[in-house]
């Protein structure tokens, strides 16, 4: 009876080594696997990102609207004498 006993606690151990034992053992792995999805999710949104970011810049080398968008968002041109451009102060 006891020899059966000493045989399943041996079994026993062997199994929990077959699942923790070892260089990576299970719990590892799921941490590896939940860490890999979580990278590519962010290589993939920065992926995204830079895709937009080279839309926008072709957009300023190329699209006449947006390049007079940011001119008169940004450096405050107007166009020819019809307009004029007004300058608020902040008060001292």
């Amino acid at each position: 009876m006891l020899a059966r006993l000493g045989w399943g606690f041996a079994a026993l151990v062997v199994l929990l080594y077959a699942i923790e034992g070892g260089e990576y053992g299970t719990s590892d792995l799921i941490h590896l696997h939940a860490r890999h999805r979580a990278l590519v999710a962010r290589i993939d949104s920065l992926h995204h990102r830079i895709d937009s970011l080279s839309a926008f810049a072709h957009a300023i080398e190329t699209d006449p609207a947006v390049q007079e968008r940011i001119a008169r968002e940004e450096f405050g041109m107007v166009r020819g004498q019809k307009e004029l451009l007004y300058r608020f102060a902040p008060a001292r």
